[in-house]
């Protein structure tokens, strides 16, 4: 049980607020730490079309929490009324918001500076007496507030993005993660989902949003999936086969994507002699074989599949093997279970600029064995966008119903760059099948044969194919 479940239980408001507290100083001390580490002309600059300057982002996250805690919530007046459109994503894409008459950094610093005070001063004074998520209603400061911490680490990962981009001497460090445990390389290179109905969404997560809602059940049938994400290693072996060049592995609109876009192996990779190396936040390195792929678009997340003679995961197959224990016939918070994430289960947070080995994370996997499904990468899924049965749009339209459609592909998991507060087994993240600037890996699946399991599948971390586990 989390601290947020705690509250909704109890009733007592105090614990709510120090958990929002904790999750809006932490938010900022990260939209700090990414935006004072570089010059002013760094700030205003756009360093991709695909990314917004991160002088907006800053200055947006600012009026996103004015609008919906100071007015929705507090019933204040718009503080700065004259530059609402210019923050407002709808109205502007990123493309064309460097020539909008943007607030300068220190203007952009103070206008957060003033909202967070006022937004603090809020919080003493919440009562938290709405019940969360209210299709139809106001919204109330038990959602709102949850709401607000989880749009600005959100901004997080995008501005953590456009770190990535951006050319010039490095200005982020962080520790590497530890090596993969001692029995990573015995792992086997799929886990068996049994089949059977299981709950799918959430209608009691307070601060789910709305395409995760509502719960309902799904039947999915018995499938086998990686246990970890798609490697490095293992993804060059597909380059080196020449996966890029033979159309069999591509769908129709893939394979135009792939010669159009001129796409020979995974963003920011490069080869150097007979190496491999690849540009992590401005610093050249050799890429690291048991890493899990990062930078891939859905495309080559599917031609790899099928290469590799399996598929992409449905959604409902990626949330049943993360979230469903058999041997009670619950459906989790999480693969480890109902307890919130720790550094020992998953790597989120940005606490590392990278994915950890695969194999990683034996105190996060799910019952079934798989490993890394939270956090890492953002794992491509065989899914359009779509909503739940008896799906209703809140707080406003534009968060999930306007892209709902077969133009966006489904990730799942969280990256390494996905704060806590954002990271729940029922997330959904979404985009085109074009991306690949996003931490975005994968993972494969295939269905499970009548007769068991069928010979032929090489392992992605090397050795004899081991039995199944017994789950």
């Amino acid at each position: 049980m989390t601290e947020l479940d705690a509250d909704t239980e109890t009733g007592t408001a105090e614990t709510l607020r120090e958990l929002i507290g904790r999750e809006l100083t932490g938010a900022r001390q990260r939209t700090s730490l990414l935006t004072d580490c570089v010059d002013e002309a760094d700030l205003a600059r756009q360093h991709s079309p695909l990314m917004s300057p991160l002088v907006w982002d800053l200055a947006h996250i600012a009026n996103q929490e004015e609008l919906w805690l100071l007015r929705e919530v507090g019933g204040g007046e718009s503080l700065h009324p004259e530059i609402d459109l210019l923050y407002d994503a709808f109205e502007h894409p990123r493309s064309e918001r460097p020539t909008l008459p943007l607030l300068p950094p220190d203007q952009a610093r103070a206008y957060g500076h003033e909202v967070r005070g006022r937004v603090l001063d809020l919080l003493d004074r919440a009562r938290f007496s709405d019940s969360g998520f209210a299709p139809g209603r106001r919204v109330g400061d038990r959602f709102a507030f949850g709401m607000v911490a989880q749009h600005e680490v959100q901004h997080d990962e995008t501005m953590l993005i456009t770190h990535q981009i951006r050319a010039g001497a490095p200005v982020l460090t962080a520790a590497a993660p530890p090596p993969a445990p001692a029995d990573a390389a015995t792992l086997p290179s799929e886990v068996l989902v049994p089949g059977g109905p299981f709950t799918m969404g959430t209608s009691a997560e307070p601060w789910a949003l709305d395409n995760e809602r509502p719960a309902h059940a799904v039947d999915v049938a018995p499938f086998f999936l990686d246990t970890t994400p798609v490697t490095c290693g293992a993804y060059a072996e597909f380059i080196a086969d020449g996966g890029y060049d033979d159309p069999r592995w591509w769908t129709g609109a893939g394979w135009e994507h792939r010669q159009q876009a001129g796409l020979s192996a995974p963003l920011y990779w490069s080869k150097d002699g007979g190496q491999w190396t690849r540009r992590v936040f401005g610093r050249p390195e050799p890429v690291v074989p048991d890493e899990p792929v990062l930078h891939v678009c859905w495309y080559e997340a599917d031609a790899y599949a099928r290469w590799a003679g399996r598929r992409l995961p449905t959604e409902a197959e990626w949330e049943k093997a993360a979230r469903f224990d058999p041997a009670t016939g619950l459906t989790r918070r999480y693969p480890w279970g109902n307890a919130d994430p720790l550094a020992a289960r998953a790597n989120l947070g940005q606490v590392f600029l990278r994915p950890a080995p695969a194999g990683s994370y034996p105190e996060g996997a799910a019952p079934c064995g798989a490993r890394q499904l939270v956090g890492d990468v953002w794992e491509w899924t065989s899914s359009d966008f779509l909503p739940y049965p008896g799906f209703k749009a809140w707080p406003y339209r534009e968060y999930s119903e306007v892209f709902f459609g077969p133009e966006y592909k489904v990730l799942r998991g969280g990256s390494f760059a996905v704060s806590p507060v954002a990271s729940r087994s029922t997330f959904r993240n979404w985009d085109y099948p074009i991306r690949r600037q996003i931490f975005s890996g994968f993972r494969t699946a295939r269905s499970a044969g009548p007769g068991g399991r069928p010979p032929g599948i090489p392992p992605i971390l090397g050795g004899p194919i081991p039995p199944d586990p017994p789950c």
